[in-house]
Parts: structure tokens; sequence; C-alpha cells
């Protein structure tokens, strides 16, 4: 398969950072009452059909005729309405928070969801799509299945190497360099395309075979970061694009990443149960609590529970080990761990 470098360089974009943002439903659009019109119309013309039969005096014939042109009044209206029986999903957008944080639910969209205008990780793409359009949007969704096509060998990898229990330095290191094999593979049968992509990638990296593993972990500063901008989908974009349930395994993988780093990153004295992370490189308060409880604003408690070693939640070295405390459980939480024990 042949992939264009403007795709790809579109696509990397998809990856950037992004708010929580509610979903807010959007009202029905003048597409869709117009669509509503046509169905009354040829309902209405079907009735007359049918009327027409009867006065010639063949009233099972009317019935037939009535029957049939019903029939295709309702087939043709499916047609015209083919956006509305497009925007069922197996499983909801809504119901993933990293999907929830960039679109919002649009009756009026082929498939029932639109970037949110307050997505901060898609921004540069709410307006370039009109997500109303079957044709646009049927050009864009093209697109995002050719770019799947490669990046499903990389989440393969990824899987396989997780089953294998390999570490986290260990996948990066392959998934980095699967990545470059693959965006060279990319210009088979394009000598003059191939040629100017190892220029760029010589340029900009000093190999032509595209960034090297010390530049990237040199970049990111972790192999967990490494591997995570390697994971590359994008749930909100492909409920825009009719293609989340078609995905949806592809989300599981970087669950399993997580835990994964999470596992790595913390560690356990075996006497006294305490639980302790090393700062690395570009580290925060927030990305720790992220990678340890899933969930960035729980910052505080890290700091809490290191104030005696930190005068500020700024004040981080590289190498230094926080104390990691246990998440307090939600009252729900609570309540159905004691319900399994009566």
């Amino acid at each position: 398969m042949k992939k264009k470098t403007l795709f790809a360089g579109v696509l990397g974009l998809l990856m950037s950072g992004a708010l929580l943002v509610a979903a807010v439903p959007v009202t029905a659009s003048a597409a869709e009452a117009q669509t509503e019109q046509t169905g009354s119309g040829q309902a209405a013309a079907a009735a007359g059909s049918a009327a027409d039969a009867a006065a010639a005096g063949s009233t099972a014939e009317a019935v037939k005729g009535s029957e049939a042109a019903t029939a295709g009044s309702t087939a043709e209206t499916a047609e015209a309405g083919s956006s509305s029986a497009k925007k069922g999903y197996v499983h909801d957008p809504m119901e993933n928070p990293k999907a929830a944080q960039d679109i919002i639910v649009n009756r009026a969209a082929v498939y029932g969801y639109s970037l949110s205008p307050l997505s901060t990780r898609l921004k540069e793409f709410v307006d370039i799509i009109d997500w109303t359009s079957e044709k646009e949007v049927a050009e864009a969704r093209d697109k995002r299945i050719q770019y799947y096509e490669t990046e499903e060998i990389l989440y393969q990898t990824i899987e396989t190497m997780l089953d294998e229990n390999k570490s986290i330095e260990e996948i990066a290191r392959e998934v980095s360099k699967k990545r470059n094999e693959l965006r060279l593979a990319a210009y088979i049968g394009d000598p003059d395309g191939l040629e100017r992509v190892k220029k760029s990638n010589l340029d900009t990296y000093g190999n032509e075979e595209g960034p090297t593993i010390d530049y990237l972990f040199e970049k990111y500063g972790s192999w967990e970061a490494v591997l995570q901008k390697a994971l590359s989908s994008n749930p909100g974009m492909d409920a825009c694009l009719g293609l989340y349930d078609d995905y949806y395994e592809f989300y599981g993988i970087e669950e399993k990443v997580q835990l994964k780093i999470k596992e790595e990153a913390v560690k356990t004295d075996e006497a006294t149960g305490k639980k302790t992370y090393t700062v690395k490189k570009d580290d925060n308060l927030w990305k720790i609590a992220e990678t340890i409880y899933g969930d960035g604003t729980k910052w505080n408690l890290i700091y809490e529970a290191n104030k005696d070693a930190l005068d500020n939640p700024g004040d981080l070295r590289v190498g230094m080990e926080l104390v990691i405390p246990e998440a307090p459980q939600k009252k729900s939480d609570e309540a159905a761990a004691a319900a399994k024990t009566e």
C-alpha cells in the first residue's frame, strides 16, 4: 500500500494531548427535516397510486400496488436517510474518556458525531471536514483505513510482546524499528519519493531509515513516552468516521500498555509493602499521577505523601524516589467491596 507523505503528516497530528470535554447534543439539521418531508411526499404518492388503481375497479391490485409503492417509498426514504442508519455503534464512544474529550453528539453528522470545537488535541481538524457531508467523510474515512492497515502491524507487535511479558524498553525498540520500516515500505514503486524521504530522514535524524531509538529516547525522555507516541489510535476521530467498532480492540491495547508501564514504574518493597516511583526526565506530578492512578488530578496525593522531600510540587529531580500512596476508593467501590464480603 502506498501512503502519501501529506496523509502521514496529518495523521501524526492526531495524537497531541487534549482536555476532557462534555458531549453536547446538537439539534436535527435542515437536511434531516428535508429527508422527513421527502419521505412524507413519497408516502402520499404511494397512497395516490393505490387510489387510482382502486378507481379502475381492481381492489386487489390496488392493495398490492399500495404495498409495492409504499415499500419503494420506504426504501427510497431509507436511502435518503442513510446517515441516520450509520450512526449506531455497538460500543458507545462517549463511554470512552479518550474519545469523549474530542467529540460531540451531532445528529446531522454522517456517523452521529463531529469533532468538538473545544478539542485541543484535534482542534486543527474541527473545521477541515464537513461532518454532515457524505463525500468528505467518505474520503477521510478511506484515508484513515489506509493508515490503520500499517498501524495494525504495530499493534499486533505490541500485543504479542505484552503477552510474552517483554519490557517496555524492548517493546519500544521493536515498535520504533518496525515503524521506520513501514514508512519506507509505503514508497515501494515510487523510487523518487523514497529517495526524498531518505534524504529528509538523513537531514533530520542523521539516519536515512528514520529516527533512531536513541534519538527518540533523548527526545521523549523515557521508554514509556517513546512507546506511547507510537500508539496512534484516535477513538474520537474514528467515531466521527464510522470506524469506532472496527478498531475498538486497538483501544484495549493502550490500556494494557498503561498497566505494563505502571507495573514497571512502581516498585514495591516486599518487607514493608511500601510503593515507590523513580522520577524520570521531564516528569511532573500530574504525569506521574496519570501513570500510577490513570488520573492526573490525583497528583496532590503524591505531593502530600512526599512533602518532607519536596519544597513545592515542582521540586522534582531525576532519580529521586517518591512514595506512592494508595488512592482512596470511591464510595461506590467501597460499597461494592463491602457487599461482596457480606
